[in-house]
């Protein structure tokens, strides 16, 4: 799962963010990736390593 993803790719993280909704967008790869949730559109910001062990499956474009 390293580097199937790229800006714009969108992902399901295993737990869900406070709004309810767990679809992500990724819109910084790097060192840290930041992911935007899809529902409300708030930002996360997460070191590449805790990413690849939070995320549960990459979606299809």
């Amino acid at each position: 799962m390293n580097s199937e993803y790229k800006i714009g790719t969108k992902v399901i993280m295993k737990k869900q963010h406070p709004c309810g909704s767990n679809l992500f967008e990724i819109t910084r790869l790097g060192v840290d990736i930041k992911i935007k949730c899809t529902n409300c559109g708030r930002t996360i910001m997460l070191p590449r390593i805790d990413f690849n062990k939070k995320i549960k499956k990459i979606m299809e474009e």
